[in-house]
């Protein structure tokens, strides 16, 4: 980075990855999931209704390139094409201009399947922090949605809201998480509601002489009784599960077990792949549908 470049501490950490031990080549029924969110999108592979690969970065210009090129991210890795995908479901803020899709499904819908394949078919709440919006949600063991609330004044509780936070700390966000329980003390959560206050609120805080740890521990801890708050309108239904970005920052995870008593289910898949990977396992679904409906025509 030269020293005229601005350092971009709100990028966190884009990735793929193919499930190599599985031929997709084998496969009877291929189906794609594309989340396209306000911040990031997703592109999940599904063989046979099986997980094999995703793609998650941030969100371009538009959406429709935004979902091209993160479904081309695991084309490209696979070796696999476009039209040996038979099916593809389009998800999040963008899912009706995903240029390739079959059908668009809501990202209510699509978190609810996710997380019921991540989590196990005990999962009966999900809190899903996303971009710029957070949403409580409540399935039974097939991933079916029976409730949801949804919160989307504000990005305060949100992803975005955080990514502000490590631009003004000028620290890397993947850092934001460990760093807000090195402190002496759990400090009072900032009180605005609305992410242009609560950064004027935290510039306010290190001048009255918290430090970086302290005020990035304050802002955890605000969005988790934000979406605490949230969480307890709909009721907790074990087992307990959370989806999106925020779900990898152990600052705000840690704080909202501790306020609602409960834990998270752990995971080793990525967080953020939960909408794409309920929208390509619904085209599954809806392949042996058709599948079924044609042999009973036959």
């Amino acid at each position: 980075m030269s020293s005229g470049e601005k350092k971009e501490y709100w990028r966190w950490k884009e990735s793929c990855w193919v499930d190599e031990t599985k031929d997709w080549r084998a496969a009877k029924i291929i189906t794609a999931g594309i989340d396209v969110g306000s911040v990031s999108s997703q592109a999940v592979v599904c063989v046979d209704g099986e997980l094999y690969g995703f793609n998650s970065m941030r969100t371009g210009n538009n959406s429709p390139d935004s979902a091209t090129n993160a479904l081309a991210g695991v084309l490209e890795v696979s070796g696999m094409k476009l039209e040996d995908i038979t099916y593809v479901i389009g998800t999040g803020y963008g899912r009706v201009n995903v240029p390739f899709a079959h059908k668009a499904i809501t990202e209510i819908a699509c978190h609810a399947r996710g997380a019921n394949y991540m989590g196990g078919n005990t999962v009966r709440t999900i809190l899903d922090m996303g971009g710029q919006d957070c949403k409580a949600i409540h399935c039974d063991e097939k991933g079916k949605v029976t409730n949801f609330l949804m919160n989307d004044k504000c990005a305060a509780g949100t992803g975005r809201g955080m990514e502000v936070i490590a631009d003004l700390m000028q620290i890397p966000i993947a850092e934001l998480g460990p760093r807000s329980f090195d402190v002496d003390e759990e400090p009072e959560a900032v009180s605005s509601t609305c992410v242009v206050f609560a950064k004027s609120e935290a510039l306010g805080l290190l001048k009255s002489g918290y430090s970086k740890n302290k005020v990035i521990a304050a802002y955890c801890q605000a969005m988790a009784e934000r979406v605490v708050s949230l969480i307890e309108r709909i009721g907790v239904e074990n087992d307990f599960f959370i989806t999106g970005g925020i779900a990898k920052n152990v600052g705000v995870v840690k704080r909202i077990e501790k306020l609602l008593g409960t834990k998270a289910v752990d995971t080793k898949l990525d967080s953020q792949i939960a909408g794409a990977l309920g929208a390509a396992l619904f085209g599954h679904t809806l392949m042996l549908k058709q599948g079924a409906s044609a042999t009973k025509a036959a």
